[in-house]
């Protein structure tokens, strides 16, 4: 017994007709298997974010809908100089933006404000071609035959929730072309990650979220939005296959020196991670507001499988982030 989670294994609406939760979607998957059939005006956000680890850079599309706006950004950081580039749009009721009801299949497009993202998905995986000022790049990303992500449902209430998939350690492939030149991405030493974000959010909540990836395993943490709701985001992922990590961890981080190690502690979950670079953005709109502190690195330490291995972590990358929200 791995989790007092449900697992789901069989496709199921996200909510009733009326627009509420349904109670027969809370749990989790191993593969997609949720349909967002939003309904209503004003608190539903929805988003594709792609985060992608080469040798060289790092990546981060977002592609969002929040009803009363449009965020949509591109972001490349330079591993060997620290250069970041960034540019980021708004644009208001969202307009041009189109997002499928299942992750895995449709295209979520957006436009405006100098950025166009374009993500096609299929049973063979994601194409995802992204063009901002400097920036412009076209991946491939493929789904591995077997390969498992980790689909929960977090339940605030019956009128605020969110479906979340996050797919981590994928391979990935393509060209970035810069200002500075262009880059080939090659699936031997590149990684992608996918959090896709459907639901009804209340108006002011924190996260975590780390992701670390390398060569045949895979870890995913979360913390503070899902404590107390029943349901973690919490996964290690060994050659492709998934172990649901049911407890709530312990966050342990220097919010005045955000470059410390970081330490993400459970009964199955003893992580350290050491960033090397910390990404800020911060927005500042009145009743609107995003304070986001995503920092990059390696990790170490070790997770617990299903059948009680532990597996070792030493040397995956990827990243840790603490995100607070009035939306």
């Amino acid at each position: 017994m791995t989790t007092h989670e449900r697992e789901i294994v069989a496709p199921v609406d996200l909510c009733l007709p009326d627009g509420r939760l349904n109670p027969g979607a809370i749990g989790w998957t191993r593969r997609p298997l949720h349909r967002a059939n939003l309904r209503g005006w004003g608190r539903r956000k929805r988003w594709e974010y792609w985060g992608i680890v080469t040798p060289g850079h790092i990546i981060g599309l977002v592609a969002s809908s929040l009803d009363y706006a449009g965020v949509h950004g591109v972001y490349v950081l330079d591993r060997a100089t620290g250069v970041e580039i960034s540019k980021d749009a708004v644009v208001p009721l969202a307009r041009g933006a189109a997002f499928p009801d299942r992750s895995g299949t449709g295209t979520a497009s957006v436009r405006g404000g100098g950025v166009a993202i374009d993500i096609h998905q299929g049973p063979a995986g994601t194409v995802i071609r992204a063009v901002a000022p400097g920036v412009e790049m076209d991946l491939e990303v493929p789904l591995p035959e077997g390969h498992e992500s980790l689909g929960v449902v977090v339940p605030w209430g019956p009128n605020r929730f969110q479906y979340t998939v996050k797919d981590v350690g994928r391979p990935v492939r393509g060209r970035l072309r810069l200002e500075s030149g262009e880059f080939a991405i090659g699936e031997a030493d590149s990684f992608a990650v996918l959090d896709h974000g459907r639901g009804k959010w209340p108006y002011s909540v924190t996260w975590n979220w780390a992701a670390g990836s390398g060569p045949g395993r895979a870890i995913q943490l979360g913390g503070k939005w899902t404590d107390g709701t029943g349901s973690t985001e919490n996964a290690l992922f060994v050659a492709g296959r998934l172990h649901k990590i049911g407890d709530e961890l312990e966050w342990s981080y220097d919010r005045s020196d955000w470059l410390r190690p970081w330490r993400i502690t459970g009964p199955r979950v003893q992580v350290e991670f050491r960033p090397f670079h910390e990404k800020t953005a911060r927005t500042e709109l009145g009743l609107v507001g995003n304070e986001t502190h995503q920092c990059f690195g390696h990790f170490s330490g070790q997770a617990q499988t299903g059948d009680g291995t532990w597996v070792d972590l030493d040397g995956l990358t990827g990243w840790a982030e603490e995100a607070r929200n009035r939306w």
